[in-house]
C-alpha cells in the first residue's frame, strides 16, 4: 500500500525541495576547494556548502523511488546520508566531479532504505538480488508489452534469470513479493476477529541467555582482533586502525603525507595486512570477515 503524506508534511517536504533547488550550482574549482577544505582543515562551513548544494541530486534519485511506498520524506532523508558519507569518502585529487561521486553513494543509501522497508519479508541482500528488485517490475512490463499479456512464462523467467545472473528460483521468488501486498499485523483474525497477526509473533527481544551469549561471543572476537593486530608490524597495524577501526577514518592520501610514502604505496601495504588478518582470522576459528 503507498504511503500518503498529510497535508503539513506535504508542505514541509515543498518547501524542503524548493529551497534545495534554490541552491546555486559550484564551479569546478570551487567545488575542489571545498572539498579540500573540509578534507584537510574539517571546514564544517565548506562542507555546508558542498552539500547544500548538491542536495537536489538527493531530491532527483528520490523521485526515482517514489513507487515503493515509502515516506518521500525517509527517502530523501536517506539520500541525504549517502550524501554525507560521499562528502566524506571524497578525494578531490582524482580529477572526478562531486556529483558524479556522489550520485553512487546516494543511490545506494536509499536502495538499502527501500530494501529494508519495503516489505514485511527481506528481498534479499546481495548485489544480485539488489538487482533483481529494482529491474524485475521494469523487465516484466517490458516483456508484456512485447506479448501485448500479463504474467511471465518459464521461458520469460529464464531470460530474466540470465539478464540479472541470477538463479530462475529466485526470479520466481521475488516475482511474488512484488506481486503480493502487505498486511497490516493488526489486522484481525479468527472468527470473532478478537486476535490480531501481531499477537502471532514471536516477540523479537533476546531473553537473558542470548544477551549473556553475545557478550561472550563480541569479548572472543574482540581477542581474536587484537591477536590478528599482533601479527602485523607497526605501520601496518597504524594504516588498519586509522582507515578502518577508528571512529574518524582517513584517505589513503592523508595517511601517505603522514607516513611520508605515496597513497599507492599506502594502499599496497593495506592491502597485505588485510590479508594477513584475514589468515590469522580464519586460523583461530572466526568464519566471519570482521574487516
Amino acid at each position: 500500500m503507498a504511503h500518503i503524506d498529510d497535508t503539513e508534511t506535504q508542505k514541509a517536504n515543498l518547501s524542503y525541495i524548493r529551497n534545495a533547488m534554490d541552491e546555486p550550482m559550484l564551479e569546478r574549482d570551487h567545488e575542489l576547494d571545498l572539498a579540500r577544505r573540509w578534507r584537510d582543515e574539517n571546514d564544517e562551513k565548506a562542507l555546508h556548502e558542498l552539500v547544500s548544494s548538491y542536495t537536489r541530486l538527493v531530491i532527483a534519485m528520490a523521485a526515482k523511488f517514489r513507487n515503493y511506498g515509502l515516506p518521500t520524506g525517509d527517502l530523501i532523508q536517506e539520500g541525504n546520508i549517502g550524501l554525507m558519507q560521499a562528502a566524506n569518502r571524497f578525494d578531490p585529487e582524482r580529477e572526478v566531479r562531486f556529483s558524479t561521486y556522489a550520485q553512487w553513494w546516494i543511490r545506494a543509501a536509499i536502495q538499502d532504505y527501500v530494501l529494508r522497508n519495503w516489505s514485511i519479508v527481506r528481498t534479499g541482500t546481495t548485489a544480485a538480488q539488489k538487482s533483481l528488485f529494482f529491474n524485475l517490475r521494469r523487465l516484466r512490463a517490458k516483456i508484456e508489452g512485447k506479448k501485448e499479456k500479463e504474467g511471465l512464462n518459464d521461458k520469460d523467467r529464464e531470460a530474466i534469470a540470465k539478464k540479472l545472473n541470477v538463479k530462475v528460483r529466485e526470479v520466481e521468488s521475488m516475482e511474488g513479493r512484488l506481486s503480493g501486498v502487505d498486511s497490516s499485523l493488526n489486522a484481525t483474525i479468527g472468527e470473532n476477529g478478537e486476535d490480531e497477526w501481531l499477537s502471532l509473533l514471536a516477540a523479537d527481544e533476546p531473553n537473558p541467555e542470548d544477551i549473556v551469549t553475545g557478550m561472550k561471543d563480541a569479548e572472543t572476537r574482540s581477542q581474536w582482533l587484537n591477536q590478528a593486530l599482533g601479527t602485523l608490524n607497526d605501520r601496518e597495524q597504524k594504516i588498519i586502525r586509522k582507515r578502518h577501526l577508528g571512529e574518524d577514518l582517513v584517505t589513503l592520501d592523508t595517511l601517505g603525507k603522514e607516513l611520508g610514502i605515496s597513497k599507492e604505496r599506502v594502499r599496497q601495504i593495506e592491502s597485505k595486512a588485510m590479508d594477513k588478518l584475514k589468515v590469522s582470522l580464519s586460523s583461530q576459528g572466526d568464519p566471519v570477515a570482521m574487516i
